[in-house]
């Protein structure tokens, strides 16, 4: 059984986000091995970019942050290998189809395996172009994980059907950010996945608050957070990781329920 998979072993899981670089590499490790222990089934390591087109504000800023301090890809592999020394909690990267490419796709994930990452998220990479890096990706043993939203109900089931690690439901249309109120779609969503697969399907995009955990985790196997958690970073720098270890355990008692 692969790390992922494993995560969603003991009950609904809590995927923790957050910009590697951001304030630091040094705090990035501290905040990622903070939130394993406060209870993260799964962490996202975002790779900082110029054009992220699927984040809001507040992921943005936290690129630019983390671009301005120095952070490399090839930093944040190494980041990696240093966590993967200390704690076997599942890591992912989550990044753009440019990034990739520019660092030459199978270098890339050859390294993604060898630094101790357990798969992959590439929101602006079409399910119909996946084939671009599945078969690289399956070649290495890495989970390239599958994206659906609200406008994916008539291929929702397709797209399930061929997932790897767990199923990424987009909650709302739109950039990630806080929001107060979470579409109700998702569950028929979900509902529609699960009648292909038994996939783990995960929801995130605007969850900030335990209710909205709760609520969500009610409908599905695990709730993503990132801009949450990226905001008390930006608000608190290099001091953040006992206020971001006390959210992400508030968040896992939330959908342990």
């Amino acid at each position: 059984m692969t790390r992922i998979r494993k995560a969603f072993s003991g009950g609904k899981a809590f995927v923790a986000f957050i910009t590697g670089g951001d304030p630091d590499i040094e705090t990035t490790e501290k905040l990622v091995l903070a939130m394993a222990e406060a209870g993260a089934d799964i962490i996202e390591i975002g790779i900082p970019f110029s054009d992220p087109m699927a984040e809001g504000i507040v992921i943005q800023d936290a690129d630019e942050r983390a671009l301005k301090a120095g952070c490399t890809t090839d930093k944040l592999f190494s980041l990696v290998e240093s966590i993967r020394q200390k704690s076997e909690v599942p890591l992912l990267f989550m990044t753009y189809v440019n990034p990739i490419f520019a660092y030459g796709k199978e270098r890339f994930i050859k390294r993604c395996r060898e630094c101790g990452l357990d798969g992959i998220i590439v929101p602006d990479l079409p399910f119909e172009e996946k084939d671009e890096l599945s078969d690289v990706c399956e070649e290495y043993g890495l989970d390239l994980i599958s994206m659906i939203a609200p406008t994916s109900e008539k291929r929702a089931a397709m797209i399930a059907q061929e997932a790897k690690g767990f199923l990424y439901c987009v909650s709302s249309l739109g950039v990630t950010g806080v929001r107060s109120e979470i579409g109700s779609e998702i569950a028929k969503l979900i509902a529609t996945a699960k009648t292909v697969s038994d996939i783990p399907c995960c929801v995130g995009f605007g969850i900030s608050t335990p209710e909205q955990a709760a609520k969500m985790a009610a409908v599905s196997d695990g709730v993503i957070v990132g801009s949450a958690i990226v905001r008390i970073v930006a608000e608190h720098g290099r001091n953040s990781v006992p206020y971001v270890r006390e959210y992400v355990k508030s968040m896992k008692d939330a959908i342990r329920g």
